[in-house]
């Protein structure tokens, strides 16, 4: 496989994400959420509590359950760029040159979750950074330490959160592979939110501890999936088949 190959199909993805606005302000908006909306609710939680010592003591886990929603977002952002590029482009009939160019199917789907993972992995670090900063400034008084940078916060940051987004992307593709509508790929492919929500419940209830030991289990297994993933997208985007299939 040819990376140079690959990384001209990202970059012609890229150049599609900066023209369109709706892809773009989706990019921004949940991280600056995340990252800005959240430590102003514990600032406003915990300072209303005048730091009693059980808002201390459960300060850390309740940072901790908002740091995942990064892993939640990094699960959702892409399906908006893989979706629109690939069936995207087969409603405005620019696949078809695409796949009649000596790229192998390899490249092409290397070269587009390249595409749809560096805008939402951009603005979640960018976000992460913003966060982890804003916490440190709201609970520094009630900790008397800053709680970043920490272990936790980097699995999340620099292993679950690109794992989560080439699920996502994975995703995106096996769904685009069925359907021929931006929204319903789309909507289908965000679906792949529904474990990691469900693993930020069990994080809330203590009964899937947001530990680096149990963090690590759960990046393992993201990346078995995320290589089972990919090897059945590969098989599934099949050129000469494809202009027959996706209608």
């Amino acid at each position: 496989m040819r990376l140079s190959k690959a990384w001209i199909i990202a970059s012609k993805d890229l150049s599609i994400v900066r023209r369109k606005k709706s892809i773009f302000s989706t990019m921004i908006i949940f991280p600056l959420f995340v990252s800005v909306g959240l430590p102003l609710l514990i600032h406003v939680i915990a300072g209303g509590s005048a730091g009693t010592p059980d808002v201390r003591s459960g300060l850390p886990t309740v940072i901790n359950a908002f740091a995942f929603f990064f892993l939640i977002g990094a699960a959702t952002l892409p399906t908006t760029i893989a979706s629109y590029t690939i069936v995207g482009e087969k409603q405005e009939q620019s696949l078809e040159p695409l796949l009649a160019t000596p790229i192998t199917d390899r490249e092409i789907l290397m070269g587009k979750s390249i595409g749809a993972l560096l805008p939402p992995l951009a603005a979640i670090w960018i976000g992460g950074v913003i966060f982890m900063g804003l916490i440190d400034a709201f609970t520094f008084g009630l900790l008397g330490y800053p709680y970043y940078p920490n272990a936790v916060m980097a699995v999340i940051m620099l292993l679950l959160v690109p794992l989560a987004a080439i699920t996502s992307v994975e995703t995106s593709v096996l769904v685009s592979a069925r359907v021929n509508d931006v929204r319903t790929a789309q909507q289908l492919g965000s679906l792949i939110v529904i474990p990691f929500a469900l693993i930020y419940v069990l994080g809330e209830i203590n009964a899937f501890p947001l530990t680096v030991p149990y963090l690590l289990v759960l990046a393992a297994i993201i990346l078995v999936v995320d290589i089972g993933l990919f090897s059945l997208a590969v098989s599934t985007f099949r050129r000469e088949e494809i202009l027959t299939k996706w209608k």
